[in-house]
């Protein structure tokens, strides 16, 4: 009998936490069509459909409710079962409104009308949301209680005290995968060696006009190889560019000299020689003495 009234106010919690969130959803709808809300920032995006006629909208839940062992719950607003899920590594555009046990609000992406991104799965989010998007669809919308061993834990936050229970309104308005990498084709491409001995091929050329000067700061995918093709460093394949100041940039010779050579939007193979590398005293444990190193280099964007 106790079990079973402990199961019912389990419910019935839920079921509140539920409607309430529906019932503030549907007064935001009501005042966005009333003209009474600013309109959504051009960072968000409506959820893509397939086109099909099989495609189904999102559809409003009757608030099923998802527990896993981690004691995270997800109380369902908005399905859509036709939406694709992300995964690790995915670059993740949301809505949220958070607010503490007591109903406090202590942040709310929809208050600034600015989407959030975040990669899922690498740990720049607190574990219970990296946990909850991989769960979501695009186009969902969902309650999700979060507690504190997901959440800050014994973390003092500020607006949000040590060991708090969390509840987030969130959205999954959409998600991107990382371009995938693979090492730069150049078999026939003309390879240009520089006096220093730095070599370079061009796989794409990028904005003639848009070259770096003292000051430009620009955004860098590389991957790193050693001549026997071990891989030992990179970014290429993830959303994380590795941005630098062109003319003092903190980096080896080689890149010093390649990077002022090249424009926005430029790809390039460059063959370092060892004393424009890492010299005699190499890498340890991952770079041996005078090493030659192969990288491949992109220019994503330079300001």
């Amino acid at each position: 009998m106790k079990s079973n009234h402990l199961k019912m106010n389990k419910h019935t919690f839920y079921m509140i936490v539920c409607l309430t969130a529906m019932t503030l959803m549907n007064l935001n709808a009501n005042a966005q069509n009333n003209g009474k809300s600013t309109p959504k920032s051009g960072t968000s995006k409506k959820p893509a459909e397939k086109n099909t006629a099989k495609t189904k909208k999102p559809v409003a839940s009757n608030c099923d409710v998802i527990e896993t062992p981690s004691g995270l719950k997800i109380l369902m607003l908005v399905k859509n079962p036709t939406g694709e899920k992300a995964k690790k590594g995915d670059q993740i555009e949301a809505h949220y409104h958070g607010t503490l046990a007591n109903g406090k609000k202590f942040d709310s992406s929809r208050d600034r009308n600015q989407t959030f991104k975040f990669n899922l799965g690498e740990g720049r989010v607190i574990a219970g949301w990296d946990e909850a998007f991989a769960i979501l669809r695009k186009g969902e919308r969902a309650m999700i209680i979060v507690p504190p061993s997901i959440g800050y834990g014994a973390a003092n936050m500020g607006s949000i005290p040590s060991n708090s229970t969390l509840y987030f309104d969130v959205e999954l308005v959409n998600f991107e995968s990382p371009e995938p990498y693979v090492p730069y084709d150049v078999p026939g491409l003309d390879t240009i060696t520089l006096p220093s001995g730095l070599k370079y091929i061009v796989i794409k050329n990028g904005v003639d006009t848009a070259k770096p000067k003292p000051g430009s700061h620009a955004n860098i995918f590389y991957a790193g190889y050693l001549t026997d093709g071990t891989k030992f460093d990179g970014n290429l394949g993830t959303f994380e560019g590795f941005d630098l100041d062109v003319y003092n940039a903190g980096v080896i010779q080689g890149w010093k000299e390649m990077l002022k050579l090249m424009h926005e939007g430029m790809k390039v193979r460059v063959i370092i020689p060892g004393d424009l590398a890492y010299g005699s005293r190499g890498y340890p444990g991952v770079i041996p003495p005078n090493a030659t190193l192969i990288f491949d280099m992109y220019m994503k964007e330079l300001n």
